[in-house]
C-alpha cells in the first residue's frame, strides 16, 4: 500500500480541509506532515463551522486515526485549545490522535521573536501570522530546538531555560518589550505542557509504515499552499517547512517509493494572505467582490486575503515540482 497525498497548488487557503471531509472515508489514517498553527482549516457539520489548526481533519470520523508527524511544529497551548473546542462532540481524541514525539515545540519566546522580527523588518515585513512557526524552525535547523518527546524527560523545565535565556538574548538585541507578555505566556503554557502529556506520543514513523505494511490506507494532509515552500515559492514571502509532496516524506518518516496519488487543489481563482508577490492580484471592486463571495479571510487570522485571478503559469509549475496525479479545482 502506498500512501496518498493531499496539497495545495497556490498559496494556501485552497480548501484543503474541505476535500479532507469528502475524501476521508476512503482512508483509515489522516496524517499532517508539516507546518503548524499558521494553518486553518475550515470544517463544516451540522451548519456549525470548525477551524482546525494542528489537528488532522479527518478527526470528525471515529474510525479514522489522526497522526500528528514529525515535521510539524506544535503549539502545546492552541493544541489543548483545540481540544477544548472539540469536547462537546464526544470525540474519542485519546484513541484517535497520536502525536510524534519528534515534532518540534512552539514555546512562548518563539512568538515574541516572530513579533520582534516583524517589528524590525517595517515595511519589509514577510507578513508572518505571529504564531511562532519560522522562529521554531529556525532553532530546529540550529539544533537548539525542543521536541514533544522532551515534555517527558525530568530535564524538560531545565532545557526550556536553557532556549528561552538564547531567546531573551535576542529580544534585547531587538529592543523589544517581553517580560510582561511573557510572564502572562508561561504559566499557561506549562499547563498545556501538562494537558499534552496525557496524549498519545508516540514514534509516529513506526506507525505510518507499519499500517502501510498493514494494508491501511493513509492521506498525507497538507498545510499552506505549494506556493509558500520556503525553496519554491515566492521566497522570502514564504512559509518555514516544506510544503510540497516531498514534505511528506520527511514529515512523516516514510520512503518516496512509498507515495502513491498526489492529490493537488487550487481554486478558480488566487488569494494570498500576507505580503510578496501576486502577479495577477485585483486591487479593485472585482477583487473585493471575488473576496466577498469566496468569504476570503484568514481562518487562522481574519486577515482579508488578497484576491486575483488564476495564475495559470504558476499552477503548472507546482504540478511539475509535486507530481500532481490529480487535480481538483
Amino acid at each position: 500500500m502506498k500512501i496518498d497525498i493531499l496539497l495545495g497548488l497556490q498559496w494556501g487557503d485552497e480548501g484543503k480541509g474541505k476535500i479532507v471531509d469528502v475524501i476521508a472515508p476512503e482512508y483509515q489514517v489522516v496524517a499532517r506532515f508539516q507546518g503548524g498553527p499558521n494553518a486553518g482549516h475550515t470544517l463544516e457539520f451540522d451548519g456549525i463551522k470548525h477551524v482546525l489548526h494542528q489537528i488532522p481533519s479527518g478527526i470528525f470520523r471515529s474510525n479514522i486515526h489522526n497522526v500528528i508527524g514529525n515535521g510539524v511544529v506544535l503549539d502545546p497551548i492552541v493544541f489543548r485549545k483545540e481540544i477544548k473546542s472539540l469536547e462537546p462532540y464526544n470525540l474519542d481524541l485519546k484513541n484517535n490522535l497520536s502525536i510524534s514525539k519528534k515534532a518540534s515545540l512552539i514555546i512562548p519566546t518563539h512568538r515574541l521573536l516572530d513579533a520582534a522580527s516583524e517589528q524590525a523588518k517595517g515595511a519589509a515585513k514577510i507578513g508572518s501570522t505571529l504564531r511562532g512557526i519560522g522562529p521554531t524552525y529556525k532553532d530546529k535547523i540550529a539544533r537548539q530546538g525542543l521536541r514533544v518527546g522532551d515534555i517527558l524527560s525530568p530535564r524538560f523545565e531545565e532545557k526550556y531555560k536553557e532556549l528561552v535565556a538564547s531567546h531573551v538574548a535576542t529580544l534585547e538585541a531587538f529592543n523589544y518589550a517581553y517580560k510582561e507578555e511573557l510572564a502572562q505566556a508561561e504559566g499557561e503554557f506549562f499547563d498545556a505542557v501538562a494537558f499534552l502529556r496525557d496524549f498519545n506520543l508516540s514514534d509516529s514513523e513506526y506507525y505510518i509504515n507499519e499500517a502501510l505494511d498493514q494494508g491501511k490506507r493513509i492521506l498525507a494532509e497538507g498545510a499552506q499552499g505549494s506556493l509558500l515552500d520556503v525553496d519554491f515559492g515566492s521566497y522570502p514571502f514564504v512559509t518555514s517547512s516544506t510544503t510540497m509532496a516531498a514534505g511528506s516524506c520527511t514529515g512523516l518518516g516514510i520512503a518516496p517509493s512509498r507515495v502513491g496519488e498526489v492529490l493537488g487543489i487550487f481554486k478558480a481563482y488566487c488569494t494570498r494572505v500576507g505580503s510578496g508577490p501576486f502577479p495577477t492580484e485585483l486591487d479593485d471592486e472585482v477583487g473585493e467582490r471575488i473576496r466577498t463571495i469566496g468569504r476570503e479571510f484568514g481562518a487562522t487570522t481574519g486577515r482579508k486575503r488578497r484576491c486575483g485571478w488564476l495564475d495559470l503559469p504558476s499552477l503548472r509549475y507546482t504540478i511539475m515540482i509535486n507530481g500532481v496525479t490529480q487535480l481538483i479545482m
